[in-house]
């Protein structure tokens, strides 16, 4: 028994060393592009003596042997190893992880755009499972959860240290099944429970409308294998219309996705230079993406909105875009995760995802942790209570004034200085019904309330408001010219 639970831990040695010697993608779920590790076997060269090796390898066998052999219930062996392959991932960074078969099956199709689920992204912070950020008209989004909405119960079943990638696999199911999801916000007064049902998540990445007259809107939700197809097309319908003088690109609350979407994305708005370098464990190893040439849109300026669930993918563009100075970036500060990883096909179809190396920014930013910063912060607000605090009225003037002169050169300037009835009638009814609305006006109690749905609407929103005011400063103060001297 001993030989072969011996042949067994040299078995996994064995593809341990094969590991750091293969070529590996650093794209977060697929191969194709390449980042290779070419002095990786002198590294394991460099690590500690084999007698050291060895001695670990001896306690592994000696725990793995009496674990076997003395635990109260009878154990399987593939269950032993895949337990201690998952601890050794554990001890690492939150993104790295081992992909039992029905996971690393979800993670290869994640990207395509169609796969099963609730339609959010998830991460841990301060140990507690959180919503990073729930995917438009998807199960999730429909239920109402929101971003930072802590998990702490997932079919009544706690979430207390339980890892991401059983907390994905117990949220995932069958299409039209249910999952029920122990809710916490900080602004309920109980953990509330919400029952989603699970589907197939359709994922339209690219949204985008005109805001006004050549001023565009693009909004992006995830970088699947589409994305730079999608915003390049949504931007040549729109600029077809009317030639643009500007346009606002939201990535908010953009989980990211593929690294070599996030290069085809930012090429669209930089025809040169770097966009992203890659240093893995070896610091002579650094890997450089350029900007692919002929493609991108130089003839209107971008303002890019960006928040804390801005990640990823979506922080190499916006970073990009900063370091070039090719748009304003504005919003909150993002997510910060500055890491790359790679999956890495085990059989039998099982996965690895190692985190393997650091991206930085064109200047040589690491955002880890500390996420872009924008060049004007912005707070969000709610649309509704904003509506409900803006002062209205329509002040004081000249016109208002008793015998003003009348501006002749004005068409259609009326020469009337008497009320008319109608103006009256329409001055009352307008009081009336204000009045009215405001005493019959009932308000739903506040965690109900919190659980709507919120439909983003770019014309109502305050940050993108800001943001189109910026693009139309810009034009503004291209007029103006600074004179020196005397």
């Amino acid at each position: 028994m001993i030989q072969m639970i011996k042949k067994i831990s040299i078995i996994i040695f064995v593809l341990a060393v094969s590991f750091f010697g293969v070529q590996v993608g650093y794209n977060l779920t697929r191969n194709s592009a390449q980042f290779q590790f070419t002095k990786s076997v002198s590294a394991i060269a460099s690590a500690p003596s084999q007698q050291d090796r060895y001695e670990n390898i001896e306690l592994f066998h000696r725990v793995l042997d009496f674990v076997r052999n003395n635990y109260v219930d009878k154990l399987e062996d593939k269950d032993l190893i895949r337990g201690a392959i998952k601890g050794m991932l554990e001890q690492l960074d939150p993104h790295s992880n081992f992909l039992p078969p029905d996971l690393f099956k979800d993670m290869q199709i994640d990207t395509t755009g169609k796969f099963g689920g609730l339609g959010i992204e998830i991460g841990m912070k301060d140990n507690i499972l959180t919503i990073l950020a729930p995917i438009e008209d998807t199960p999730a989004w429909k239920a109402g959860l929101k971003p930072n909405d802590r998990i702490v119960k997932i079919n009544k079943e706690s979430t207390k240290g339980m890892n991401l990638v059983e907390a994905v696999s117990k949220m995932r199911g069958k299409p039209k099944s249910d999952v029920t999801l122990s809710i916490y916000r900080e602004s309920f007064d109980r953990i509330k429970e919400i029952t989603v049902t699970r589907d197939i998540i359709k994922i339209q990445s690219v949204k985008h409308e005109l805001l006004e007259p050549q001023f565009a809107y693009v909004r992006l939700t995830t970088f699947n294998e589409n994305a730079a197809a999608d915003v390049k097309k949504a931007i040549d319908e729109m600029n077809k219309k009317q030639k643009l003088r500007g346009l606002v690109f939201d990535l908010r609350t953009n989980p990211g996705g593929l690294l070599d979407q996030a290069v085809e994305v930012a090429s669209l708005f930089l025809n040169e230079g770097v966009i992203v370098s890659t240093i893995g464990r070896n610091k002579d190893q650094k890997d450089v993406k350029y900007a692919r040439k002929g493609v991108a849109y130089k003839d209107f300026p971008i303002a890019v909105l960006v928040n804390s669930s801005t990640a990823s993918a979506a922080e190499i563009v916006a970073g990009a875009l900063q370091d070039h100075h090719r748009a304003i970036i504005m919003g909150q500060s993002t997510f910060g995760k500055g890491s790359v990883q790679t999956v890495i096909p085990l059989p039998p179809d099982m996965g690895l995802k190692l985190t393997i190396a650091r991206y930085y920014t064109p200047s040589g930013r690491s955002i880890q942790e500390k996420g872009v910063q924008p060049d004007i912060f912005l707070d969000e607000f709610d649309p509704k209570l904003l509506a409900q605090a803006r002062i209205k009225g329509d002040g004081f003037r000249e016109k208002d004034l008793k015998g003003h002169m009348i501006n002749t050169d004005e068409e259609n300037a009326s020469t009337s200085k008497e009320f008319k009835k109608e103006e009256l009638d329409a001055l009352t009814k307008d009081t009336k019904e204000k009045k009215k609305g405001g005493s019959d006006k009932s308000e739903k109690p506040k965690d109900e309330d919190e659980m709507v749905p919120y439909r983003l609407n770019p014309k109502e929103d305050y940050q993108v408001k800001q943001a189109l005011t910026s693009l139309k400063s810009y034009e503004v103060f291209q007029k103006i010219t600074l004179k020196v001297g005397p």
